[in-house]
């Protein structure tokens, strides 16, 4: 069973093309790497298209951008991960200086397992959010 997570929309301000260019190379995860809560993310490693983390207690989680649609999608699969689900990393202009991005999740999730992992994969997506809007492009 297919199950949708989305965040709200922020806005970020920082041009559409400045923000895709910056999170469409993961490399540039460098400048957030001390932004990270040392408690809840470990093993923060990344190269160009994927990145991984180890996040007790659900464990580790590596991602791989499987596609990019410059400059309003980027788009990751799972590649090692508790539960197979894609990530989108949507943006959409609002004026010349700023853009609005979202962040949506789809996994094939059982009743049962949904029920567990909802609340905590709908926190961990608007916090995912915080950290992308907080970054300085």
């Amino acid at each position: 069973m297919s199950s949708k997570f989305e965040s709200s929309v922020r806005e970020i301000k920082s041009p559409q093309q400045k923000v895709y260019d910056a999170l469409s190379n993961l490399q540039n995860l460098e400048k957030i790497r001390d932004r990270l809560p040392e408690d809840k993310i470990q093993d923060f490693t990344f190269d160009n298209d994927s990145v991984s983390v180890n996040v007790p207690p659900v464990g580790s989680i590596a991602l791989q951008i499987i596609e990019r649609e410059e400059p309003k999608t980027i788009k990751f699969e799972s590649v090692n991960s508790p539960i197979a689900f894609n990530l989108w990393i949507q943006l959409l202009p609002l004026t010349e200086e700023t853009c609005k991005m979202k962040l949506t999740i789809k996994a094939e999730l059982n009743p049962f397992i949904k029920g567990m992992v909802a609340k905590p994969l709908q926190e961990g997506l608007e916090k995912m959010a915080d950290v992308i809007q907080m970054i300085q492009y």
